[in-house]
Formats: structure tokens, C-alpha cells, sequence
């Protein structure tokens, strides 16, 4: 991936895409993986699916806060190839260390997930219901550890230009997760019917399945077997730890700021009707689909921007950044002419928009769609801005734009429209695409002026 280092907007687009497409697939078929779990539980009844999203709703937040701390490697190791090609010492150091931290964040993560029932019960939800979540907790916590660690090694795997290791590990990965579910859920295959328990169990399963996917892929790949990625494991390197810490740290941040703000407009939403939160829940949920190509695309700007600034080269830096924020937004102009003008289309993939009984939901949905096609553009902006800017190691003021941006103006105009106008759920739509607007702005404004605020390699 990094043999050579294109000198035209051409070149590096192509470059960017060859990156970004397989680590977009990996992002759709990551959903897939988790969507499996979901059509398994359903079928256990209402309670059993309750305690589930409930408890998926805290594992999996704290996993993308973890996955994105730990993700920095990538940049780290993209700055550490464009300074010297052959830095085989330096990414070792850098993805050790990564996956030391890997690790302490997954053992913090177990002892939340340990106290689950009792972190359920502060929350207000329905004792019954807290108490199946804390079980589900405390098989699933198994799963954090090697969840992380696996996700260092696609970053890791990434960074080196292998992007496609993702992809095909992540597919498999979806043979075993369903393999899991039939046989832990329900007892086939001469599994016990643990029900709820076997989900989790079968989350578990699926997680170490793709660490050692992982570890295997490593080794037996001609390129990354010379890295010698698991040599001498145990030897710490504490500079480039709390380099990971610092840069990393920032990035968990953001995003427990944007996920807490689209948490928050769902507590919201639940406080002025039920169908007004099933259509935010269906809308939201094809708006997250179409997010996961920016989101790749952001992970290849780290990667590539990365690089250029190991290099010490101010314009591939910008063509890099330029042409990611271009392809992101791009694509993202697309899927928004599709909300526009085809929103049943898509919403039929979730209900039936012809049943008389989803008439409601639907008129509430339709709204949505029209709010999200504005955000769609913005938020596919503001996420390959902030790889843009990863790739710079600049993520503390990224962090704070974002803590600003989507907990002020952002929930500040959900609020105000959604219970003092007439607007309601269509209000609280409208301070998401606000917050997300701010956010792309100033995240942007920043790249464009990354020469003015010293962000670039001398």
C-alpha cells in the first residue's frame, strides 16, 4: 500500500479507495454480525430482547470507545512507515503497546460489565429486566478482551496495506455468530438451550474466532510475518503507551459525545410517543448503515494522511486529507438523494410501509427521512474530517469541538423545538442535524487551516 507515495489527486484517490473499500465492507458486514444476535434474541420474546438491547446498548459503547482509543495505532504506524519504510522495530513497539492497552481497557470494561445488574437498576430500568441484562453481562464481558485485541490487529493489519484481511475475517465472522446462536440459543447441535445466555455465550465464541483469525493471518502472511508483530510481548515501551493514551484518549471521548447525544434523542423521543421512537428507531438505523462507507473512508484518510505526515510532506498530506473528505461526501450526497426521493424503498426493508396498522410510524418516518437526507451529507463530512485530522495525531481540540458541538447546540435544539414548538420528533431531528452540522464545521474549518495552527510537519 505505501510502496510508493502518489504525487497527483488521481493517484491518491485511487489509493484512498483501494484502503477504504475493504475497510467499508468490514463495517457493513460487522452490522450483519451483530444484526444476527438480534433476529436470534427476538425470537426468545419481549423481555429477553429488552434485556439484550439493553445490555448490547452498554457493551457496545464501551467497545467503540475502546475500538477507537486503540485504533490510533493505525496513525501511529502510518507515520512510522512514511518516515522509514522498512520500520519493522517501530510498528512492533507501536501495535505491542497497543495491545497492552488493548487489554487494561477490556479488564476496565469487565468490571462494568460485572455490575451490570446494578448499573441497570441506576438507571431505572424494570428489576426483572435488570436482572437477565446482569447475566447476559457477565457472559458477554468474556468477549471484550479479545474484541479489542482483534480490532488492534485490523487497525495494525490495515495500516501495513491489508486491509482485505478485515473484510474476509469479518465475513467469517458472521458464519460463526449465526453457527453460535443456533447451536447456544435454542440447543441444537448438541449444544444445551442456555437461551439469552447462549447469545452472549455465542458473542463470545465469535470474538475469539476472530482475534485468533487474526494471529493466524499474521503469521502466515509472507509481508507481516517479517514484523514479527508477538515478538518479545512482554517488553514495555511506556513513551509510545502514553502516546497511545494521549492521542487515543481524545478519540473514545468524541465518540461517547456523538453516541451519547443519539442516545440522548432516543430517551427523547420515548418521551413523546412510541411511534414517534420506532420511526427515529427505523430511520436511524438506515442513516447507520449508510454511515459505515464515510466511517471506512475515515479510517483510510488516518492511514493515509498518516503516512504523508510521517513523511514530512505538507502537500500529499492535503491530497490525502482533500481527496478522502471529497470521496466521503460524495457518497454521502448519493445516499441522501436516495432518503429524498425514495424513503419507502428503504424503510420497506424494515416494515411494511403499505400495513394500515404502520400508517403512524410511517407519516412520523417519512418526516425523518428528509432530516436525515440534510445530515447525511455533514455527518459523512465531519467523520472523514476527523480521520483527516487522526492521521495528524490532532485529536484533543477534535474532542473538544465535538463535546461542544453535539451537547450544545446539538441537544440545546432538540430540546428547545422538540418540547416547546410543535415540531416534537421532527424537532429533536432537527437538533441532531444541527449538532452534526456544527461539528463538520469546525472540523473542517480546522483541517482547512491545519498549515496556520502548526498541525503539519516541519
Amino acid at each position: 500500500m505505501f510502496e510508493t507515495s502518489p504525487s497527483t489527486w488521481r493517484g491518491e484517490l485511487a489509493a484512498t479507495l483501494r484502503l477504504a473499500g475493504p475497510l467499508a465492507a468490514a463495517n457493513l458486514l460487522q452490522m450483519l454480525v451483530y444484526a444476527i444476535d438480534v433476529i436470534f434474541v427476538a425470537r426468545l420474546g419481549e423481555q429477553a430482547l429488552a434485556a439484550a438491547s439493553l445490555s448490547i446498548s452498554l457493551f457496545g459503547l464501551m467497545m467503540w470507545c475502546f475500538s477507537g482509543m486503540t485504533g490510533m495505532v493505525a496513525a501511529l504506524i502510518a507515520a512510522e512507515l512514511g518516515r522509514r519504510r522498512h520500520a519493522v522495530r517501530e510498528v512492533r513497539r507501536s501495535a505491542r503497546m497497543a495491545l497492552w492497552l488493548g487489554v487494561a481497557c477490556g479488564l476496565l470494561g469487565m468490571t462494568v460489565c460485572w455490575f451490570g445488574h446494578e448499573v441497570m437498576l441506576l438507571a431505572g430500568q424494570e428489576p426483572h429486566i435488570a436482572e437477565r441484562a446482569g447475566h447476559f453481562l457477565r457472559v458477554i464481558m468474556w468477549a471484550m478482551i479479545p474484541m479489542i485485541l482483534a480490532n488492534v490487529l485490523r487497525s495494525v493489519v490495515s495500516a501495513l496495506g491489508r486491509p482485505l484481511f478485515a473484510t474476509a475475517i469479518t465475513g467469517l465472522a458472521i458464519g460463526v455468530a449465526a453457527l453460535g446462536n443456533y447451536a447456544f440459543v435454542f440447543g441444537n447441535l448438541g449444544a444445551p438451550a442456555l437461551g439469552l445466555e447462549g447469545s452472549a455465550l455465542a458473542s463470545v465464541l465469535t470474538a475469539i474466532f476472530m482475534f485468533c483469525a487474526y494471529v493466524a493471518a499474521i503469521w502466515s502472511n509472507r509481508r507481516m510475518s517479517r514484523y514479527r508483530l508477538f515478538g518479545n510481548w512482554w517488553r514495555s515501551e511506556w513513551s509510545r503507551f502514553r502516546e497511545l493514551v494521549r492521542t487515543g484518549t481524545p478519540v473514545a471521548l468524541t465518540i461517547l459525545a456523538e453516541a451519547g447525544l443519539f442516545s440522548g434523542a432516543a430517551f427523547l423521543m420515548g418521551l413523546i410517543s412510541s411511534a414517534q421512537l420506532a420511526a427515529h428507531t427505523i430511520a436511524l438505523q438506515i442513516g447507520a448503515l449508510a454511515f459505515q462507507i464515510p466511517f471506512g473512508i475515515g479510517q483510510a484518510a488516518t492511514i493515509r494522511v498518516g503516512y504523508h505526515f510521517g513523511r514530512r510532506d505538507p502537500a500529499a498530506v492535503g491530497r490525502a486529507g482533500w481527496v478522502a473528505i471529497i470521496a466521503g461526501g460524495s457518497f454521502m450526497l448519493l445516499t441522501a438523494s436516495l432518503m429524498l426521493f425514495t424513503p419507502k424503498l428503504l424503510l420497506g426493508i424494515y416494515v411494511d410501509t403499505e400495513a394500515p396498522e404502520n400508517a403512524v410510524l410511517m407519516s412520523y418516518a417519512l418526516r425523518f427521512m428528509v432530516v436525515a437526507a440534510a445530515w447525511q451529507i455533514v455527518d459523512g463530512l465531519q467523520a472523514v474530517a476527523g480521520g483527516s485530522l487522526r492521521g495528524l495525531q490532532d485529536t484533543r481540540v477534535p474532542m473538544l469541538y465535538a463535546l461542544f458541538g453535539y451537547w450544545v447546540p446539538g441537544l440545546g435544539t432538540a430540546v428547545a423545538l422538540g418540547f416547546f414548538t410543535p415540531f416534537e420528533g421532527l424537532g429533536i431531528w432537527i437538533g441532531l442535524a444541527v449538532g452534526l452540522t456544527v461539528v463538520a464545521s469546525l472540523m473542517l474549518w480546522r483541517w482547512s487551516h491545519r498549515a496556520r495552527l502548526g498541525l503539519l510537519p516541519v
